[in-house]
């Protein structure tokens, strides 16, 4: 094992203790963390647009993303035992995705995905992460005691899909100004909106779901009760 890859596995663990942790805890210590890093993803943002042409276009776009990112979250959250699950569930199939990616990707290689964009990403990492997604959402729900639906899993494949189309999202930005990484708080990750890239899309996704079927309050039960 490399040892870049024992830093991502090792970052990757601690980010998702401090992930689960401010889930179960909920109340205003999810919202003091959220908060945190929802700061230090504008504070990337900035320093990677900072002194680049139309900076305050580009600024009102990084403020839009991550807020829209922590009222998303917040959104789903909420109070109870829905709004730990659906968390869970939403933190399941990103986690899902990634991981699925990274090893259907390596294990079966082929066509890429964007090659102008990230040449690492390949059309069956995308297949395997989608198919992960739905897999780690399903059991996920079924350890909370939720019988799985059809309608689940189809929600975990729309959000595998657009955590996908999130990471491409930030690594087109990225290249656009010419930058390997948004910082260096987490070793073998970069910075936080490196590692929350996918998340950003899926969660206000989920959220939008959420709210669409349940309201503001019942965001949580609109995605995860069907």
């Amino acid at each position: 094992m490399s040892r870049e890859l024992r830093l991502r596995i090792i970052s990757g663990v601690i980010l998702a203790l401090l992930a689960v942790g401010s889930d179960i805890l909920g109340g205003g210590v999810f919202a003091a963390i959220w908060g945190a890093i929802a700061l230090i993803m504008l504070h990337e943002w900035l320093s990677i647009i900072r002194a680049k042409r139309f900076f305050w276009a580009w600024g009102l776009g990084g403020i839009a993303y991550v807020a829209g990112m922590f009222f998303s979250v917040l959104a789903l959250r909420g109070e109870g035992w829905e709004g730990l699950v659906a968390i869970l569930f939403l933190f399941a199939i990103v986690w899902g995705a990634d991981i699925g990616a990274y090893f259907a990707g390596r294990t079966f290689g082929g066509p890429k995905l964007a090659p102008r964009i990230s040449p690492n990403k390949t059309w069956s990492g995308l297949v395997g992460g989608f198919l992960a997604a739905i897999v780690a959402g399903t059991i996920l729900l079924a350890l909370a005691g939720i019988s799985p639906r059809p309608a689940h899993a189809a929600v975990a494949g729309l959000l595998a899909l657009l955590s996908a189309a999130g990471d491409l999202f930030e690594s087109a930005f990225k290249r656009r100004f010419g930058v390997k990484d948004s910082g260096r708080l987490i070793p073998g990750h970069g910075g936080f909106l490196d590692r929350l890239d996918g998340f950003v899309f899926a969660v206000i996704a989920a959220a939008m779901l959420g709210i669409a079927r349940g309201g503001v309050p019942g965001a949580a039960g609109g995605l995860i009760l069907w």
